[in-house]
């Protein structure tokens, strides 16, 4: 049994007001998506339910670039205490290190990842999905996001060398420059933005040690509410899922790769997943369905060409898992879901 993703009501609220600004009124936007208004009373959704708020907005608004205007025009309120701690940062990078650590606060609905290189880095976003794949707009809104956050604390906007997103695209192109600034690339293995370490690296004129660390304070202990014990569940799935984009193919990570990965004993990782209620091969399963949602939703991959990245020998135990996974074949999820995006 794994915990549900949840996400706060200050980017659900980010989500709603870009929806009105386009025309479409909150108690409209969420009678379509069949969500009660009175979980605007609650201080986190299920990320299931923005998800479906995502997909309504998009086809209500029919607008391509929702995500992306979304993203682009985010303030520091839809990032709450994290959002103060940022601006209070003495480098981008710190910031970034700030965003990953407090990550939870605004959504575990994904992580970032920093990989440092030795001119530039890339900063990837990992999803973490629920049972429903991610509209392409929630992975374009957070990039966007990321660039727009940039222009409280830098003295120059981020403009990213590149930017890959693990989806086709799904407005026209001048619209994605118009918000990057830089070339484009789908159908990738991630979703992620190239950054010159100058850039990351350039001292900020607002930093403020002193501040930063009281709003820290307040942050870790917002944190520590929020804290599961199944937080080794989501790290393994999580590295699993990682290891699956960046090396496709006929075999996938074994336990004894992951113990190792986490400095563990093979047994001692099998033991406290146990404790957990999970196992290594639940959560490769799940990683395995994560990818598989995306690849099938979003992209126009060949299903035998998923079935082969995802490790599978053959087209056959592929649809095996799939309808599993979602009670269907994926060529009829597949056609679903465009008319639901």
């Amino acid at each position: 049994m794994t915990s549900e993703a949840k996400v706060s009501l200050s980017w659900v609220r980010t989500v709603l007001a870009q929806a009105r600004r386009q025309g479409i009124e909150e108690t409209t936007l969420l009678r379509a998506a069949g969500i009660d208004p009175a979980e605007l009373t609650q201080e986190r959704w299920p990320i299931d339910h923005i998800t479906l708020l995502w997909r309504t907005a998009a086809r209500l608004t029919q607008d391509p670039g929702f995500g992306l205007k979304t993203g682009a025009l985010v303030g520091p309120g839809s990032f709450n205490v994290v959002g103060f701690i940022v601006q209070s940062a003495a480098t981008l990078r710190q910031a970034l290190a700030v965003v990953q650590k407090y990550q939870s606060l605004i959504s575990d609905g994904g992580r970032f990842q920093l990989l440092p290189g030795a001119r530039t880095s890339w900063l990837v976003y990992h999803p973490r999905q629920g049972d429903l794949a991610f509209s392409p707009h929630q992975i374009e809104a957070v990039l966007a996001a990321v660039v727009s956050a940039s222009r409280w604390i830098t003295p120059q906007p981020l403009q990213p060398a590149l930017v890959r997103f693990s989806h086709e695209a799904v407005g026209p192109l001048a619209g994605y420059r118009e918000v990057f600034g830089c070339a484009i690339e789908f159908n990738q293995a991630y979703s992620g933005l190239l950054i010159d370490n100058a850039a990351l690296d350039a001292p900020l004129p607002q930093a403020d040690a002193q501040l930063a660390r009281l709003h820290e304070q307040h942050a870790a202990t917002q944190l520590q509410s929020l804290a599961r014990p199944q937080g080794l569940n989501e790290a393994v799935r999580d590295w699993v899922r990682t290891r699956m984009q960046a090396q496709p193919g006929p075999s996938i990570p074994t336990r004894a790769e992951a113990a190792t990965a986490f400095g563990l004993h093979e047994r001692t990782l099998a033991r406290r997943l146990q404790v957990l209620g999970t196992s290594f091969l639940t959560l490769s399963d799940e990683a395995r369905r994560d990818l598989a949602l995306q690849q099938v939703g979003d992209t126009d991959l060949p299903l035998h060409e998923v079935a082969h990245a995802l490790g599978f020998a053959d087209i056959s135990p592929f649809y095996r898992a799939f309808e599993r996974w979602t009670g269907m074949p994926p060529a009829r999820w597949r056609a679903g879901r465009r008319k639901t995006a």
